[in-house]
């Protein structure tokens, strides 16, 4: 059980500590890009606020999942969790459409392929049963 604890909590600041360093990347390049400077105790704030939002988050989806009587978070559970930000939205329902073309479009070639390796089995088989019929006469 103290394992457990003990191994979450290092799993946390593991993940604290990458987002850490992927805002401090991130406000490096703006502040370059703006003629700006931040300040470390700035980054840390701004780090920790995009660590506890993604908590949220992952909350929130959970909980979409299991009202839905699910156990997978899917794509309209996270439509839902950016439906309070219309260009976040929008971006999040085009990458879906895209996803979804992707997949419809995958699913299609599996099934042409699976179709025109079929064909080539039967006509194997033709060709074996013609060769038979001549061997018979």
């Amino acid at each position: 059980m103290a394992e457990d604890s003990e191994q979450r909590l290092s799993d946390t600041q593991r993940l604290k500590a990458a987002v850490h360093y992927t805002v401090g990347s991130l406000c490096r390049e703006v502040a370059e890009d703006k003629q700006v400077n931040l300040s470390k105790q700035a980054i840390a704030a701004i780090s920790e606020i995009t660590f506890r939002q993604c908590e949220t988050f992952a909350k929130d989806l959970e909980m979409f999942a299991r009202h839905g009587k699910r156990s997978t978070i899917n794509m309209d559970d996270v439509k839902l969790l950016s439906r309070r930000s219309p260009s976040l939205y929008t971006h999040i329902s085009a990458c879906s459409n895209e996803i979804a073309t992707s997949n419809q479009e995958q699913k299609e070639r599996r099934k042409n392929k699976s179709i025109r390796a079929g064909k080539r089995r039967s006509d194997g088989d033709s060709a074996v049963a013609e060769s038979e019929d001549h061997n018979v006469e």
